[in-house]
């Protein structure tokens, strides 16, 4: 068949695709180029282009095509529901019949097995986490490989340790990769990385990125980079005071920006911070976040699309996956780390309309966040090798939580070091948990180490980004490697400033009271963690009613931008120790006033027992010792109470200040630290109210219940944890 046959054929399929069929609908040229390497040349291409140039057009193109040949049904694995929802939609427009496989359909997955089986399906997308369930790899994956007409990796800068969105279970494609058939095409596509994302991508997908042959002589990758710029996008940067200064500025400006948008911020605490001011302020926004239940952010997304809200206040879990072409503009409240992360963020914006604005309102907190994630990265050695060590000697899987007592990992950190080792062979996922393979392993610290350089690099860019006189799209575009990076006449540094940072004063006001507004409920542990037993502790199931501490108070959370930016440098580790500072007592003292008049608090009639407070009991600090104390001191002396002595830390071995690991750990340590003088306990039984129980720093929370638990058990009728801050 003649390439001009070929390309008409493209070309209907497309037409079919956008709703026109018969039209005058054509395939760019470098849509065509992927499409005929893929289709006419078998070869493998990454394509790099911004977003909405159209990369699923190539793929459901290619598909058809391949389909008519005879070829077996697409796989394209890609990170989120949402997306695969709006391709299955855009993929029957042309005919072809999609399925997907993922965690949310268990139940159809049989059927659709044999939907492939039968030949009835054009198209199957699979999250990448799918590629490693035990029964899928080991029962659906080898026929599927066999199989497969074009195996498609969507959103290919998650393979990349440089990317924005790192995801270990994407490396299980080199595998299936090096399965495939002879002569299957591949195509790996992706909007944002720059020369350096784009190579390590090449090579976790087996293929070249400079064009050179491989050492068997095989065809080359296609690479396929275009232009980074977006002609509709206006960018702006905007410093501002502080973040009432910020947040009021959101509130005064946020009905003039074109259409419906997305209000960016870095942590989940902000982005509900925000939000609950800003429908104070009588706009219809909501926020969208990790802890957002499915159903609510379909509900926000479709709120969004159809524009019955202004805005959706997110963090990034709102991003792959979300298309609106109309979306009117993207604003951050505080710095994403590196270049490629805020790309593809305020690419969201702009795709279908001539004009959006995109604004940066740098916040002082956005380094320490920073911080904050860099400190999730790979782990140590030592820890590593632990896990591997207690894997060999388990004798048989080990799941999870038996696997959280003995490793002094987080578990979400713990499963994701895990994915990684199972890509590398060390580990594997069997049913019942993971496996040591006993296969030999190297732990590649000068890979982590370039990594973290580049990610030090990546914000040194962003602070610059923020800084520069330039112009901002050209300074994208050149971070990202784009060598037609030039002046882009559009943003604020080309055109001049758009935005006034004169804020209505009242509305500082209001904000700054929002953000400074303290307190915030502690929930007590209730469950002791699975496993306790494999190091020596004998708690296991529920803790005992009459053993728990009741639900407490924080001043504020670590991770908002109100109280977090005033708790974070005093309570970080260069914060030093010293006497409670009266703005933060003072914060405290409300809390305590609020929480007593609530509708748990003692004033109230609520409490467990009769009226106030009896006494404060402190806990014993290594780190800030004067801080706790003086805290103490000064809630005794206000509320009029006895300072009835302290929870003692008998830690020689230093196990309590230790990094901040897991709950099992976290409670070993607390267990064997904390003791209970007899003085205190002695005084316990005669007290007819609560305890305030008070430390300066909540983080698993087996400190405050462990503390809780000896007090309780010496004869307090209830314990009111009331501490500094709390991390979420």
């Amino acid at each position: 068949m003649s390439d001009t046959h070929l390309r008409q054929e493209a070309d209907a399929v497309l037409a079919d695709l956008v709703g026109d069929p018969g039209g005058p609908t054509r395939l760019r040229e470098d849509q065509w180029r992927a499409i005929e390497a893929l289709v006419a040349e078998r070869r493998r291409a990454l394509v790099v282009q911004r977003t909405g140039w159209g990369k699923s057009a190539v793929y459901f193109v290619a598909t058809a095509l391949l389909r008519k040949r005879g070829s077996g049904p697409t796989v394209i694995v890609s990170p989120l529901l949402a997306l695969m929802r709006n391709q299955v939609e855009a993929a029957a427009r042309a005919g072809i019949h999609a399925r997907t496989i993922n965690s949310a359909n268990p139940e159809e997955w049989r059927t659709i097995e044999a939907e492939v089986t039968a030949g009835q399906v054009d198209v199957l997308l699979v999250s990448p986490e799918r590629l490693n369930n035990p029964d899928f790899r080991d029962h659906v994956l080898p026929s599927l490989t066999a199989s497969t007409g074009l195996l498609v990796v969507d959103e290919a800068h998650c393979i990349s340790d440089w990317g924005h969105d790192f995801r270990p279970d994407y490396r299980r494609l080199r595998t299936m990769l090096a399965e495939l058939p002879l002569g299957v095409p591949v195509l790996a596509t992706t909007a944002t990385a720059n020369a350096r994302v784009t190579a390590d991508v090449a090579d976790q997908l087996g293929t070249p990125a400079d064009g050179t042959e491989d050492e068997a002589g095989s065809t080359p990758a296609l690479v396929l980079r275009g232009s980074l710029d977006r002609e509709s996008l206006s960018l702006n940067v905007l410093r501002l005071p502080d973040a009432a200064h910020r947040l009021a500025w959101l509130g005064e400006h946020l009905k003039s920006l074109p259409g419906s948008g997305i209000i960016y911020t870095l942590t989940v605490a902000a982005a509900e911070e925000v939000a609950a001011f800003l429908r104070q302020c009588g706009h219809e926004v909501a926020s969208y976040t990790g802890r957002t239940e499915n159903a609510d952010r379909e509900a926000a997304e479709a709120d969004l699309l159809a524009n019955r809200v202004k805005a959706l206040v997110a963090t990034s879990a709102l991003g792959m996956g979300f298309d609106k072409p109309d979306l009117g503009f993207v604003v951050h409240l505080g710095s994403p780390s590196s270049p490629i992360a805020y790309y593809q963020q305020v690419g969201r914006a702009g795709r279908g309309v001539d004009h959006a604005e995109v604004l940066l309102l740098p916040g002082q907190e956005d380094e320490a966040i920073w911080r904050y994630f860099a400190s999730l990265a790979f782990p140590p050695e030592e820890q590593v090798r632990r896990t591997l060590d207690v894997l060999a000697a388990a004798g048989g899987p080990m799941s999870l939580p038996a696997l959280e007592p003995r490793v002094e990992l987080r578990r979400s950190r713990l499963e994701m070091m895990l994915k990684v080792l199972d890509v590398d062979g060390a580990v594997q996922r069997v049913k019942g948990g993971w496996v040591a393979t006993g296969q030999p392993w190297r732990y590649e610290a000068d890979r982590y180490e370039w990594v973290e350089r580049q990610r030090q690099a990546e914000q040194r860019a962003m602070r610059e980004y923020a800084e520069t006189t330039e112009c901002r799209m050209e300074y994208l575009r050149r971070e990202l490697d784009d060598e037609a990076a030039a002046p882009c006449g559009r943003c604020d540094n080309c055109a001049g400033r758009r935005f006034s940072p004169q804020v209505d004063e009242s509305l500082v006001v209001a904000a700054r009271g929002e953000l400074r507004r303290p307190g915030v409920r502690i929930e007590p542990r209730k469950m002791w963690p699975t496993g306790m037993q494999a190091v020596g502790l004998d708690l296991k199931g529920r803790i005992p009613e009459q053993q728990q501490a009741s639900p407490g108070r924080a001043l504020g959370r670590l991770s908002d931008i109100g109280w977090g930016n005033r708790l974070r440098p005093l309570l970080s580790e260069q914060g030093g120790d010293g006497p409670i500072p009266d703005d933060v007592l003072h914060g405290a003292v409300t809390v305590l006033s609020d929480w007593a008049k609530g509708p748990d608090g003692w004033a109230s009639g609520a409490s467990d027992t009769s009226g106030r407070p009896s006494g404060v009991v402190a806990v014993e600090s290594r780190t800030r010792p004067q801080l706790v104390r003086s805290f103490a001191e000064r809630i005794a002396d206000i509320g009029r109470l006895p300072l009835l002595g302290v929870v003692a830390c008998v830690d020689e071995f230093g196990v309590m200040n230790g990094a901040r690991s897991n709950g099992a750990q976290r409670l070993r340590a607390v267990h064997e630290a904390l003791q209970l003088p007899p003085e205190l306990a002695g005084s316990l039984p005669a007290l007819e109210g609560p305890i305030l129980l008070v430390d300066d720093y909540i983080d698993t929370g087996w400190t405050l219940a462990v503390a809780a638990r000896m007090l309780r058990q010496a004869g307090a009728k209830e314990v009111l944890p009331l501490v500094l801050a709390t991390q979420n």
